[in-house]
């Protein structure tokens, strides 16, 4: 679920930018707004596992992801960009609280040697989510062709007012049934016993006293990776429903575009299932440096070359996004024994990259094109390269 509701933020930006004749700077401010809640509410979703336990706090997470869905639909009545802002804003809270709980209940629920792999398998389902969400948000949101911007423009008050609300009512009927869907799997999941994991239960007394987390430099420079790999995700996946529509790139329209990023979001799902595989096998760093190096120069090829090819390279570096985040974390906390929910903290609020990174690249495409902005995601994989090869190993202590 929390895969499918990041991945639908890629229909909402061409939907929403239509709607309301926002430029690019100012329609990332939806992946802005929803990337920016992990950050702020990564540590106070720590504090609450504290009180109320990890199958609690899961709870709590999906049945506040129910009320941001919830919300769409006055957004949608009033219409209201703000208001959707504030929508994903509460969504993005559940979600938060969703991903501090369960990613290191994960990692700890079986042996340590396997824990990436055990991470991939579940991120797998998470990429599920992210594979249908496009195409059921292009049948249901981008079912109807939106106006060009000088139409839109010339609209009197009124005319524009009945088309944005005509326009927005389409995310209703779509983000009610997802609120109800959250709030029936926060009713099963408090019914489910979960295994009680030692390792996962973070008191006070097994935290320690004085015991700081950011002396972990593995873990700092982790976050850092975390930062720059969701920004450079959300920042691909938010800009190709419009990439696509490019004359010299692919000139579909949206509803056609937004099936295409399936493939996209759809890589990255069977990259996980095999990456599964493959990590109980071979070196977590190794893997992870070979997935940046096949990122970077696939995200380079889509800069310099035009049609099928800059579309279909682009669409393949989900197929190399798909082991990043669950190596990354599971790198990032190695070592951290009773700190490992602490560290999983700092992490998830390292996920605000996908609100940083999409707005730069937004400000980028206004100036020098939506093609050669692209340029951003490829220097974020270099410093995912470096993570993997050098500052991915534990070193006691940072010096600095």
């Amino acid at each position: 679920m929390w895969g499918f509701l990041t991945s639908l933020n890629d229909i909402l930006v061409p939907h929403l930018k239509s709607i309301f004749d926002l430029n690019y700077t100012e329609v990332m401010l939806i992946q802005f707004s929803f990337f920016s809640a992990y950050f702020i509410f990564s540590l106070p979703s720590g504090k609450l596992i504290d009180r109320i336990g990890y199958k609690k706090a899961m709870v709590v997470g999906l049945l506040t992801m129910g009320l941001g869905a919830l919300l769409f639909v006055p957004a949608a009545s009033a219409p209201s960009f703000p208001l959707f802002l504030a929508a994903l804003i509460v969504l993005a809270a559940g979600i938060t609280v969703l991903q501090v709980a369960a990613n290191p209940y994960v990692t700890v629920l079986g042996p340590a040697r396997t824990a990436s792999s055990r991470l991939n398998l579940t991120q797998a389902f998470n990429s599920l989510g992210t594979t249908v969400a496009p195409y059921f948000g292009s049948l249901l949101i981008l079912s109807a062709a939106p106006k060009a911007a000088d139409e839109i423009r010339r609209m009197s008050a009124q005319a524009l007012h009945a088309y944005r609300l005509q326009e927005a009512s389409s995310v209703k009927l779509p983000y009610l049934g997802l609120s109800l869907t959250l709030i029936l799997l926060g009713g099963l999941l408090a019914l489910i016993r979960l295994p009680a994991i030692p390792e996962a239960v973070r008191s006070k007394s097994s935290r320690g006293e004085g015991v700081s987390v950011w002396k972990h430099r593995h873990l700092v420079l982790g976050a850092v990776a975390i930062f720059v790999y969701v920004g450079a995700e959300v920042a691909i996946g938010s800009f190709l429903v419009n990439y696509f529509g490019q004359p010299a790139i692919g000139d579909l329209p949206p509803n056609r575009a937004a099936r295409l990023v399936s493939f996209y979001w759809g890589g990255a799902m069977v990259g996980r299932f095999i990456g599964s595989a493959v990590l109980q096998k071979v070196r977590t760093g190794k893997v992870l440096a070979a997935a940046a190096v096949a990122a970077c120069l696939l995200v380079l090829t889509s800069v310099v070359t035009t049609g099928h090819v800059a579309m279909w390279s682009i669409l393949l570096v989900g197929l190399c996004n798909s082991i990043m985040f669950p190596s990354i974390f599971v790198l990032g906390v190695a070592g951290l024994g009773s700190l490992t929910g602490d560290g999983s903290g700092v992490l998830v609020m390292a996920i605000v990259g996908g609100a940083i990174i999409p707005e730069i690249q937004g400000a980028l495409a206004d100036h020098i094109g939506i093609q050669h902005a692209f340029i951003l995601p490829a220097v974020c994989y270099l410093y995912i390269l470096f993570y993997a090869l050098k500052g991915s190993r534990p070193v006691g202590t940072a010096t600095t």
